[in-house]
């Protein structure tokens, strides 16, 4: 198995776990795509907010009863609530596994040959995943 195809495995195993407690963006986490990850998170909680105010029944979501609140279970919130925030959910896993199959990003700094991380040039190992590096000495000019 190529180190991309083990990324993609990883962070689609991370996303699936997340969503499964309804966490978004967790295998966005584990590329150490932070804005995409915390992007996922906001536009799922969001969602789900106004899911709940349109669609679920305003006695569940008293704010007078807080242990009721604390009660709440998928079970107790209506379809039209639960299969769009499954599909969001479903959607950032696949978005996941989509960017770690791509690759890693290409920007002008070294990237580590294991992981995709950047490189500092100073250190002989990856910082990311403790990988020992070989650096190649510049060739001396005549």
């Amino acid at each position: 198995m190529t180190g991309t195809r083990r990324r993609a495995l990883i962070a689609t195993l991370v996303a699936v776990l997340g969503a499964s407690l309804g966490i978004a963006g967790a295998g966005h986490l584990y590329l150490r795509r932070w804005r995409r990850a915390a992007a996922w998170f906001t536009f799922v909680v969001g969602a789900t907010l106004v899911l709940l105010s349109v669609f679920a029944d305003p006695a569940i979501l008293s704010l007078s009863d807080p242990g009721a609140l604390a009660a709440l279970e998928p079970s107790d919130l209506p379809a039209t609530v639960t299969i769009p925030l499954f599909g969001l959910l479903l959607l950032s896993a696949f978005d996941a596994y989509r960017l770690a199959a791509v690759g890693p990003r290409t920007t002008d700094e070294p990237q580590c040959p294991n992981c995709g991380g950047e490189l500092d040039t100073e250190i002989d190992f990856c910082p990311w995943c403790t990988i020992e590096l070989e650096w190649e000495d510049p060739q001396p000019e005549n």
